[in-house]
């Protein structure tokens, strides 16, 4: 599938796959790690009667990285100016991880655009915590960091997967995401090999992370930013999925998700299924999101 590209007024170019389909639209956005690339499976699944476009966040695959994100909504707005320019109205959104936690800022800021959100272990509507290490490595729950400076220098994450990163270390990355995300089932080698280059292509590991960690659009303080209150403000149906054995998202962070968004979100665990239910199990994924998007009501029975 060949890549487009679209000139934002920022100066970024953000790259985007396109399936052709029918007159319904579904917007695909990435998480960490990845980019539209890692969409594949389910581009190829999802009924035909969509048309379906899969973004490259800024800093990710093809799309350029000219000046630093600050936070979460940084990306929610590129992904504004993306849609206007293609003149899509209407669609539904599908954001997995810190793609969840993009597509929930843009429904709140822009709540005309989406029909149908879908969050497929999404961080949380309360941000996705960083902490500090103890000597041993393991996480100090009483050091929670603060700045993008603590996040830069810090050893057991960020400094890690950089390292990866720049010594371009294909089984080290491997490594992480069988430990980490591809827990119980792997691609084949050959989707896996190109979705490592894939990984390498990223610019802004830090950048997101402190994102992520500041991102907050519930009534909570999370413990270093003030939240927005934005979460009530998200109108459309929102299906939340999670796997049952995710290593990276926990089940506390989905019910803050749960708890902020109220009756217009229907949680659906997904069965044996980790952080990537795309590889764990596509006919239950897909099942779930094409069941939900053709629902009369997000009570439907069929959930």
């Amino acid at each position: 599938m060949t890549l487009q590209k679209v000139l934002l007024s920022n100066g970024e170019s953000i790259a985007y796959r396109e399936r052709p389909g029918g007159e319904q639209v579904i917007v695909l956005v990435h998480g960490n790690m990845t980019s539209s690339k890692h969409w594949d499976v389910l581009i190829d699944a999802i009924d035909p009667v969509y048309t379906i476009y899969a973004i490259d966040l800024r800093g990710f695959g093809e799309s350029s990285y000219h000046t630093r994100i600050q936070g979460i909504k940084d990306f929610s707005d590129d992904l504004k100016e993306f849609v206007d320019q293609l003149s899509l109205k209407n669609f539904h959104l599908i954001g997995w991880s810190t793609g969840g936690a993009i597509c929930m800022q843009f429904v709140a800021d822009y709540p005309t655009y989406c029909e149908r959100l879908i969050l497929l272990a999404s961080a949380s509507t309360r941000g996705y915590p960083f902490f500090g290490a103890n000597a041993d490595g393991t996480p100090d729950f009483n050091h929670r960091l603060q700045t993008v400076m603590e996040i830069e220098s810090d050893p057991s994450k960020t400094l890690a997967i950089q390292g990866l990163y720049d010594t371009r270390n294909r089984e080290g990355l491997k490594a992480v995401w069988n430990v980490a995300i591809y827990s119980h089932n792997q691609p084949c080698e050959a989707h896996y090999d190109a979705y490592v280059d894939d990984m390498l292509t990223q610019r802004n590991l830090a950048d997101v992370y402190h994102a992520l960690n500041t991102f907050n659009i519930s009534a909570e303080h999370n413990g270093v930013s003030d939240g927005t209150n934005q979460a009530k403000d998200i109108a459309p149906p929102v299906l939340i999925l999670r796997g049952d054995r995710d290593y990276v998202v926990t089940e506390q962070m989905t019910q803050e998700i749960v708890a902020d968004l109220g009756n217009v979100a229907t949680y659906i665990p997904l069965v044996n299924c980790g952080h990537s239910p795309l590889i764990d199990d596509l006919e239950q994924l897909t099942d779930r999101i094409e069941t939900f998007l053709t629902s009369s009501s997000i009570s439907h029975p069929l959930l």
